[in-house]
């Protein structure tokens, strides 16, 4: 399967929409799109996993690795609106302590 990914801009924040399968050969899109961010000095970025029916370690491997980067340069990033399936990996995992989990992507303010 597909993923797609697609970027919304303002004001230094983003919301980084994707929707698919997000595994070892699809994970490579959101890591492009995600360190063009960080390159970028985002102040805010969200991933909008809404869409995201599955995702394997190298998913959350890029998910951390932007985490950890933007943070790094004082930024955030933040998962939104996860699917069931998604959410319990992230459970399972513990990683839904590591990153901030929304429950749905919120609005772009003009700040």
């Amino acid at each position: 399967m597909e993923l797609n990914v697609s970027t919304t801009h303002r004001a230094g924040h983003a919301v980084v929409t994707a929707t698919g399968e997000l595994d070892l050969y699809t994970a490579p899109r959101l890591q492009n799109e995600l360190t063009a961010l960080v390159r970028d000095r985002a102040e805010r970025v969200v991933v909008d996993l809404g869409g995201v029916g599955f995702c394997d370690s190298t998913g959350l491997n890029v998910l951390l690795a932007a985490h950890r980067d933007l943070t790094a340069q004082g930024g955030s990033l933040a998962l939104a609106a996860p699917t069931p399936t998604v959410r319990r990996i992230l459970q399972v995992t513990g990683l839904d302590a590591v990153f901030t989990v929304l429950d749905a992507v919120p609005a772009l303010d003009s700040r």
